[in-house]
Protein backbone atom coordinates (compact mmCIF):
# COMPACT_ATOMS: atom_id res chain seq x y z
CA UNK A 1 0.00 0.00 0.00
CA UNK A 2 2.72 2.28 0.88
CA UNK A 3 4.45 1.77 -2.60
CA UNK A 4 1.12 2.75 -4.32
CA UNK A 5 -0.50 5.73 -2.24
CA UNK A 6 1.77 9.00 -0.95
CA UNK A 7 2.66 9.24 2.45
CA UNK A 8 2.01 12.86 3.00
CA UNK A 9 -1.25 12.61 1.07
CA UNK A 10 -2.44 9.54 3.01
CA UNK A 11 -1.61 12.04 6.64
CA UNK A 12 -3.88 14.88 5.26
CA UNK A 13 -6.95 12.63 4.63
CA UNK A 14 -6.85 10.97 8.04
CA UNK A 15 -6.44 14.82 9.05
CA UNK A 16 -9.59 15.45 7.27
CA UNK A 17 -10.95 12.69 8.82
CA UNK A 18 -9.90 13.18 12.40
CA UNK A 19 -10.87 17.39 11.84
CA UNK A 20 -14.03 16.69 10.38
CA UNK A 21 -13.20 18.83 7.21
CA UNK A 22 -10.72 20.03 5.00
CA UNK A 23 -10.91 23.68 6.80
CA UNK A 24 -10.60 22.51 10.10
CA UNK A 25 -7.75 20.00 9.03
CA UNK A 26 -5.99 22.49 6.66
CA UNK A 27 -6.00 24.68 9.97
CA UNK A 28 -4.30 21.44 12.46
CA UNK A 29 -1.75 21.48 8.92
CA UNK A 30 -1.41 24.50 8.61
CA UNK A 31 -1.93 24.52 4.71
CA UNK A 32 -4.22 26.17 2.90
CA UNK A 33 -7.53 24.38 2.35
CA UNK A 34 -7.30 23.89 -1.40
CA UNK A 35 -4.30 22.62 -0.89
CA UNK A 36 -5.58 19.55 1.56
CA UNK A 37 -8.34 19.07 -0.82
CA UNK A 38 -6.05 18.50 -3.91
CA UNK A 39 -4.07 16.41 -1.87
CA UNK A 40 -7.32 14.47 -1.04
CA UNK A 41 -8.45 14.72 -5.00
CA UNK A 42 -5.35 13.24 -6.06
CA UNK A 43 -5.37 10.25 -3.29
CA UNK A 44 -8.65 9.51 -5.00
CA UNK A 45 -7.18 9.04 -7.87
CA UNK A 46 -4.39 6.94 -6.97
CA UNK A 47 -7.44 4.89 -5.50
CA UNK A 48 -9.45 5.02 -8.11
CA UNK A 49 -12.13 6.02 -6.06
CA UNK A 50 -13.99 8.52 -3.88
CA UNK A 51 -13.08 8.55 -0.27
CA UNK A 52 -15.07 11.45 1.17
CA UNK A 53 -18.61 13.10 0.86
CA UNK A 54 -19.56 15.79 1.83
CA UNK A 55 -22.03 15.46 5.17
CA UNK A 56 -23.81 19.12 6.40
CA UNK A 57 -20.51 21.82 6.73
CA UNK A 58 -18.03 18.71 6.93
CA UNK A 59 -17.17 15.91 5.37
CA UNK A 60 -17.38 11.92 6.01
CA UNK A 61 -15.51 8.85 5.22
CA UNK A 62 -17.28 6.88 1.84
CA UNK A 63 -17.05 2.74 2.25
CA UNK A 64 -13.99 3.10 0.69
CA UNK A 65 -12.76 5.81 2.61
CA UNK A 66 -13.49 3.76 5.73
CA UNK A 67 -11.70 0.53 4.34
CA UNK A 68 -8.40 2.87 4.05
CA UNK A 69 -9.03 4.67 7.45
CA UNK A 70 -9.17 1.24 9.23
CA UNK A 71 -6.13 0.10 7.31
CA UNK A 72 -4.07 2.93 8.29
CA UNK A 73 -5.16 3.08 12.22
CA UNK A 74 -4.64 -0.52 12.31
CA UNK A 75 -1.04 0.11 10.29
CA UNK A 76 0.52 2.94 13.03
CA UNK A 77 -1.00 0.63 15.58
CA UNK A 78 1.22 -2.45 14.52
CA UNK A 79 4.05 0.15 14.15
CA UNK A 80 3.60 1.59 17.62
CA UNK A 81 3.39 -1.57 19.01
CA UNK A 82 6.99 -2.50 17.32
CA UNK A 83 8.46 0.48 18.47
CA UNK A 84 6.89 -0.14 22.27
CA UNK A 85 8.41 -3.59 22.30
CA UNK A 86 11.57 -2.59 20.90
CA UNK A 87 11.70 0.14 23.87
CA UNK A 88 11.22 -2.29 26.32
CA UNK A 89 13.78 -4.82 25.29
CA UNK A 90 16.15 -2.00 25.71
CA UNK A 91 14.42 -1.16 28.72
CA UNK A 92 13.30 2.24 27.94
CA UNK A 93 10.03 3.39 29.99
CA UNK A 94 8.55 5.85 26.93
CA UNK A 95 5.21 6.21 25.08
CA UNK A 96 2.16 7.41 25.24
CA UNK A 97 -1.32 6.20 26.20
CA UNK A 98 -4.51 7.40 25.30
CA UNK A 99 -7.59 6.56 27.78
CA UNK A 100 -11.29 7.74 27.41
CA UNK A 101 -13.56 7.30 29.77
CA UNK A 102 -17.51 8.67 31.50
CA UNK A 103 -17.23 11.28 33.41
CA UNK A 104 -17.93 9.55 36.79
CA UNK A 105 -14.49 7.23 36.22
CA UNK A 106 -12.39 10.46 35.99
CA UNK A 107 -12.12 11.25 39.88
CA UNK A 108 -11.62 7.27 40.32
CA UNK A 109 -8.80 7.21 38.22
CA UNK A 110 -7.05 10.28 39.11
CA UNK A 111 -7.43 9.00 42.73
CA UNK A 112 -6.17 5.15 41.95
CA UNK A 113 -4.29 3.93 39.03
CA UNK A 114 -3.66 6.58 37.06
CA UNK A 115 -1.84 8.00 39.90
CA UNK A 116 -0.14 5.32 40.65
CA UNK A 117 1.07 4.72 36.97
CA UNK A 118 2.42 8.20 36.48
CA UNK A 119 4.12 7.99 39.68
CA UNK A 120 5.89 5.07 38.38
CA UNK A 121 6.52 5.77 35.07
CA UNK A 122 6.94 9.82 34.79
CA UNK A 123 8.69 9.62 31.18
CA UNK A 124 5.34 7.96 29.76
CA UNK A 125 2.51 10.82 28.77
CA UNK A 126 -1.24 9.98 29.23
CA UNK A 127 -4.26 10.95 27.35
CA UNK A 128 -7.45 11.31 29.43
CA UNK A 129 -10.63 11.68 28.02
CA UNK A 130 -14.34 12.15 28.57
CA UNK A 131 -17.03 10.93 26.70
CA UNK A 132 -20.63 9.07 26.03
CA UNK A 133 -20.70 5.84 25.83
CA UNK A 134 -20.96 5.96 22.20
CA UNK A 135 -18.03 8.41 21.87
CA UNK A 136 -16.10 5.82 24.12
CA UNK A 137 -17.00 2.77 22.11
CA UNK A 138 -16.28 4.35 18.83
CA UNK A 139 -12.46 5.89 20.10
CA UNK A 140 -12.09 2.25 21.34
CA UNK A 141 -13.22 0.69 18.32
CA UNK A 142 -11.37 3.18 15.93
CA UNK A 143 -8.04 2.25 18.06
CA UNK A 144 -7.97 5.94 18.89
CA UNK A 145 -8.03 5.48 22.05
CA UNK A 146 -5.94 2.16 24.14
CA UNK A 147 -8.61 1.68 27.11
CA UNK A 148 -12.13 2.91 27.63
CA UNK A 149 -14.17 2.74 30.72
CA UNK A 150 -17.87 2.92 30.25
CA UNK A 151 -21.16 1.92 31.59
CA UNK A 152 -22.92 -1.12 30.04
CA UNK A 153 -21.00 -1.17 26.34
CA UNK A 154 -22.82 -2.56 23.02
CA UNK A 155 -22.48 -6.25 22.23
CA UNK A 156 -19.52 -5.89 19.81
CA UNK A 157 -17.12 -8.46 18.72
CA UNK A 158 -14.75 -5.93 17.93
CA UNK A 159 -14.64 -5.26 21.58
CA UNK A 160 -12.96 -7.11 24.70
CA UNK A 161 -14.13 -6.44 28.37
CA UNK A 162 -11.61 -7.11 30.57
CA UNK A 163 -13.46 -6.44 33.82
CA UNK A 164 -16.69 -5.61 34.36
CA UNK A 165 -18.97 -5.17 37.94
CA UNK A 166 -22.26 -4.16 39.02
CA UNK A 167 -23.69 -0.80 38.80
CA UNK A 168 -27.17 -0.27 39.10
CA UNK A 169 -29.32 2.65 38.10
CA UNK A 170 -31.08 4.15 41.75
CA UNK A 171 -33.08 7.29 41.84
CA UNK A 172 -31.19 10.10 43.37
CA UNK A 173 -32.89 11.96 45.66
CA UNK A 174 -32.00 14.70 48.85
CA UNK A 175 -33.10 12.35 51.52
CA UNK A 176 -35.89 15.05 52.28
CA UNK A 177 -37.37 14.26 49.05
CA UNK A 178 -40.80 12.64 49.59
CA UNK A 179 -39.75 9.35 47.30
CA UNK A 180 -37.10 8.62 50.37
CA UNK A 181 -39.94 8.21 52.70
CA UNK A 182 -41.89 5.58 50.50
CA UNK A 183 -39.68 2.74 51.83
CA UNK A 184 -39.73 0.50 49.05
CA UNK A 185 -38.64 0.11 45.76
CA UNK A 186 -39.75 2.40 43.20
CA UNK A 187 -41.82 1.88 39.76
CA UNK A 188 -40.65 4.51 37.48
CA UNK A 189 -44.10 5.45 37.52
CA UNK A 190 -43.18 6.62 41.49
CA UNK A 191 -41.33 9.66 39.39
CA UNK A 192 -44.08 10.96 37.55
CA UNK A 193 -44.83 13.63 40.04
CA UNK A 194 -41.70 14.78 40.53
CA UNK A 195 -39.44 16.98 38.63
CA UNK A 196 -35.80 14.84 37.28
CA UNK A 197 -32.83 15.08 35.50
CA UNK A 198 -31.51 12.46 33.19
CA UNK A 199 -28.30 12.11 30.58
CA UNK A 200 -28.62 12.38 26.90
CA UNK A 201 -29.65 9.64 24.66
CA UNK A 202 -25.47 8.66 23.46
CA UNK A 203 -25.18 7.28 27.09
CA UNK A 204 -25.62 3.89 28.45
CA UNK A 205 -27.43 4.87 31.73
CA UNK A 206 -30.15 6.81 29.62
CA UNK A 207 -30.60 4.06 27.33
CA UNK A 208 -31.18 1.61 29.94
CA UNK A 209 -33.58 3.78 31.58
CA UNK A 210 -35.28 4.19 28.32
CA UNK A 211 -35.54 0.14 27.72
CA UNK A 212 -36.94 0.46 31.58
CA UNK A 213 -39.46 3.15 30.75
CA UNK A 214 -40.31 0.79 27.43
CA UNK A 215 -41.30 -2.27 29.62
CA UNK A 216 -42.73 -0.42 32.30
CA UNK A 217 -45.19 1.68 29.58
CA UNK A 218 -44.22 5.43 30.79
CA UNK A 219 -42.33 7.69 29.88
CA UNK A 220 -40.81 10.24 32.51
CA UNK A 221 -41.24 13.69 31.87
CA UNK A 222 -37.37 15.06 32.11
CA UNK A 223 -36.57 18.69 33.64
CA UNK A 224 -33.01 18.44 32.71
CA UNK A 225 -31.44 16.75 30.08
CA UNK A 226 -26.96 17.31 30.27
CA UNK A 227 -24.06 15.61 29.01
CA UNK A 228 -22.41 15.86 32.19
CA UNK A 229 -22.41 13.69 35.39
CA UNK A 230 -21.48 16.19 37.38
CA UNK A 231 -24.64 18.33 36.22
CA UNK A 232 -27.07 15.50 37.61
CA UNK A 233 -25.35 15.85 40.79
CA UNK A 234 -25.60 19.81 41.60
CA UNK A 235 -28.95 19.28 40.22
CA UNK A 236 -30.10 16.29 43.23
CA UNK A 237 -27.61 18.63 45.60
CA UNK A 238 -29.69 21.65 45.16
CA UNK A 239 -33.10 19.94 45.72
CA UNK A 240 -34.32 20.30 42.16
CA UNK A 241 -35.46 17.20 42.11
CA UNK A 242 -34.60 13.32 41.43
CA UNK A 243 -32.07 12.20 39.41
CA UNK A 244 -31.74 8.65 37.70
CA UNK A 245 -27.89 7.32 37.31
CA UNK A 246 -25.25 5.40 39.12
CA UNK A 247 -23.84 5.97 42.22
CA UNK A 248 -20.76 6.91 40.12
CA UNK A 249 -22.61 10.33 38.78
CA UNK A 250 -22.01 12.07 42.65
CA UNK A 251 -18.60 14.20 42.24
CA UNK A 252 -16.88 13.37 45.53
CA UNK A 253 -16.56 17.70 45.42
CA UNK A 254 -20.39 18.00 46.06
CA UNK A 255 -21.54 17.65 49.56
CA UNK A 256 -23.85 14.72 49.05
CA UNK A 257 -24.18 13.82 52.82
CA UNK A 258 -27.91 14.50 52.47
CA UNK A 259 -28.26 12.58 49.21
CA UNK A 260 -30.23 9.09 49.32
CA UNK A 261 -29.57 6.47 47.13
CA UNK A 262 -33.09 5.04 46.54
CA UNK A 263 -33.26 0.95 45.05
CA UNK A 264 -35.49 0.60 41.85
CA UNK A 265 -37.39 -1.99 40.94
CA UNK A 266 -37.42 -2.57 37.47
CA UNK A 267 -34.89 -5.76 37.06
CA UNK A 268 -33.79 -3.57 33.78
CA UNK A 269 -31.69 -1.06 35.96
CA UNK A 270 -30.11 -3.54 38.09
CA UNK A 271 -28.67 -5.24 35.04
CA UNK A 272 -26.39 -2.61 34.04
CA UNK A 273 -22.20 -2.98 34.78
CA UNK A 274 -19.51 -0.99 34.63
CA UNK A 275 -16.71 -2.26 32.07
CA UNK A 276 -13.10 -1.60 31.22
CA UNK A 277 -12.67 -2.70 27.50
CA UNK A 278 -10.01 -2.28 25.00
CA UNK A 279 -9.84 -2.97 20.93
CA UNK A 280 -10.73 -6.64 20.23
CA UNK A 281 -7.30 -8.39 18.52
CA UNK A 282 -5.60 -5.25 18.82
CA UNK A 283 -1.55 -5.21 20.06
CA UNK A 284 -1.17 -3.08 23.04
CA UNK A 285 2.46 -1.40 24.13
CA UNK A 286 3.82 -2.54 27.01
CA UNK A 287 2.96 0.30 28.93
CA UNK A 288 -0.83 0.74 27.86
CA UNK A 289 -1.00 -3.38 28.70
CA UNK A 290 0.53 -2.36 32.23
CA UNK A 291 -1.65 0.29 32.94
CA UNK A 292 -4.50 -1.94 31.98
CA UNK A 293 -4.09 -5.02 34.77
CA UNK A 294 -3.18 -2.03 37.56
CA UNK A 295 -6.63 -0.52 36.47
CA UNK A 296 -8.72 -4.00 36.48
CA UNK A 297 -6.74 -4.84 40.16
CA UNK A 298 -7.68 -2.07 41.14
CA UNK A 299 -11.07 -1.70 40.27
CA UNK A 300 -11.80 -5.73 41.26
CA UNK A 301 -10.68 -4.29 44.99
CA UNK A 302 -12.16 -1.20 45.06
CA UNK A 303 -15.09 -0.33 43.04
CA UNK A 304 -16.08 -3.89 42.75
CA UNK A 305 -16.57 -4.05 46.91
CA UNK A 306 -18.58 -1.08 46.82
CA UNK A 307 -20.61 -2.14 44.03
CA UNK A 308 -21.47 -5.05 46.86
CA UNK A 309 -22.41 -2.60 49.51
CA UNK A 310 -25.86 -1.67 50.36
CA UNK A 311 -27.24 1.26 48.98
CA UNK A 312 -27.16 4.59 51.70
Amino acid sequence: MDDKLDTRRLRYFMQVLESGSVRGAAEVLDMDPSAVSRAVGLLEKECGTLLLERRGRGVAPTDAGELLSVYLRRQESQKQHLLAQMDAIRKVERGHIDIVAGEGYIDWLMRHSLQTFMRSHPAITVSLEVGSSDEIVRRVIDERAHIGLLFQPPRDERLRSHHSHPQPIQALVLATHPLARLGRPLRLADLMPYPGATLQRSFGVRQHIEAAEIGEGVRLPTLLTTTSFSALGYFVVAGLGYALSTRMSLPPHLDTAAVAELPMKNPLLHQGRSHVISRHGRMLAPAATELLRLIVSDMAGTMGAAAREPAG
